[in-house]
């Protein structure tokens, strides 16, 4: 399981705007702190929240942008993503125009693989990272209900390592209870406000 990054960044970093970085293990239940800080913000043009590039069918779990794998070679080659990694045995992107956004000021929030962080810190000045984790029973837990056997083996994820000093989290949401909850917390740090528990 390779996972790489490219980013179409020129010398310097990109902002002013925010990007915030939404990372964590499968099954920590990043989707649905994800939809359910969008759906809060729906009314914010100042909030972005692109759609991934993945060469995975999108599903009512994720709402992806669908590609082929040679389709995402092509898209790649022309330049078309702001970053892309591999992961699962799937490539995923964002979406170059997160960069315009990101230029004029908004924050753009995303789910990415923790591998690609400090190069993303390095091409946007405003970066911040919020690392949402659970307990290994929730994991294994969630990742049987997802069935998404595209992805591969439960166990293998489970074990996947990740050298978690390298994603240097700003925020960790301890994702064990209330989606709802927890929601407010990263809308929070999206909104770019204090959180007091």
């Amino acid at each position: 399981m390779s996972e790489t990054i490219t980013t179409a960044a020129q010398a310097g970093t990109i902002g002013p705007g925010r990007l915030v970085l939404v990372v964590g293990p499968s099954g920590a239940g990043k989707d649905t702190l994800l939809r359910l800080a969008q759906a809060a913000c729906a009314d914010d043009h100042d909030i972005v929240f692109p759609r991934r590039v993945v060469t995975r069918a999108s599903s009512a779990d994720e709402d992806n942008i669908s590609l082929s794998p040679d389709e995402f070679q092509r898209a790649r080659d022309h330049g078309d993503f702001a970053v892309h990694w591999d992961a699962h045995g799937h490539s995923y992107a964002l979406p170059l125009e997160i960069n315009d956004d990101i230029r004029a000021g908004r924050a753009v929030v995303v789910n990415v693989s923790r591998t690609v962080i400090a190069a993303l810190r390095d091409a946007y000045s405003n970066v911040v990272v919020v690392a949402i984790a659970a307990p290994p029973d929730v994991l294994a837990q969630r990742l049987a209900a997802r069935a998404r056997h595209s992805d591969g083996n439960i166990a293998d994820r489970l074990t996947r390592s990740v050298d978690d000093a390298s994603a240097n989290a700003d925020v960790t949401i301890l994702n064990a209870g209330s989606a709802d909850y927890h929601s407010r917390h990263l809308l929070r740090v999206i909104r770019n406000e204090s959180w007091h528990e």
